[in-house]
């Protein structure tokens, strides 16, 4: 019998465990960047060395940071269910934690693309982690950083509409639920479809039925979770 199908949907809170912070840390700057400077494409297009510094500093920290046990839960779960992940962030966690199925909405940060051709992508060498406006890939294409910069379309989206719409359990957890394309993707589900919502200070969600929130980091709230799931079956 095929197992029952888990999507999860994750943002910025089941990182923040492992270290990895946010612009939403500490209005509107990121990691003391103006976020428009760093993470949009009109900032972009003023200032590619600044981009390309600020996402070099991003991927030396990220290879100081490790998975957390929430990362790891979603991991053990795949041994009761199919389980899909669509994440808001990033980071590498969730592959380096084991997840098979994971699918990142506004791009990686350990990978470049051609500036001319997004779907010519590399994986960076991690001894080889620094990128300027000069650097070009393999086939001789100038690259940029392989992010979704605000002002530019969310590829991925349909694709996790489709995915979400096909879940038999939907989770997110640690999103503030107010960054969209992604926050919409809760109201993708099918009717009668259980969701779980796991975060610390949840957002407002009085017209979602089948919601279950658990107020909780993600770590502990996948703890809960993992009880719950087990007392269903």
């Amino acid at each position: 019998m095929a197992k029952p199908k888990l999507v999860v949907s994750t943002g910025a809170g089941i990182s923040a465990e492992s270290g990895i912070r946010t612009f939403r840390d500490a209005d509107g700057l990121w990691e003391n960047y103006p976020v428009m400077d760093v993470a949009s494409a009109d900032g972009f297009r003023r200032n590619p060395a600044l981009v390309h510094q600020f996402y070099n500093e991003r991927r030396h920290a990220l290879l100081q940071a490790e998975p957390n046990a929430a990362h790891r839960a979603l991991v053990a779960l795949e041994k009761d269910y199919d389980v899909y992940i669509i994440t808001q962030n990033v980071d590498d966690l969730h592959e380096r934690a084991g997840s098979k199925n994971v699918m990142h909405l506004h791009g990686e940060l350990m990978k470049i693309r051609s500036v001319d051709d997004p779907d010519y992508i590399e994986t960076l060498d991690r001894d080889h982690l620094d990128t300027t406006p000069a650097t070009r890939g393999e086939r001789g294409d100038l690259m940029r950083p392989h992010i979704v910069f605000f002002q530019e379309p969310v590829p991925m989206i349909e694709a996790a509409v489709d995915l979400v719409n096909e879940a038999d359990i939907f989770v997110v957890i640690g999103t503030s639920l107010v960054v969209y394309p992604a926050a919409g993707l809760i109201n993708c589900v099918r009717p009668g479809t259980p969701i779980y919502y796991i975060d610390p200070n949840p957002a407002a969600t009085p017209t979602i039925p089948n919601l279950t929130v658990i107020k909780a980091k993600a770590t502990e709230g996948m703890e809960i979770l993992a009880r719950r799931l087990a007392d269903r079956s």
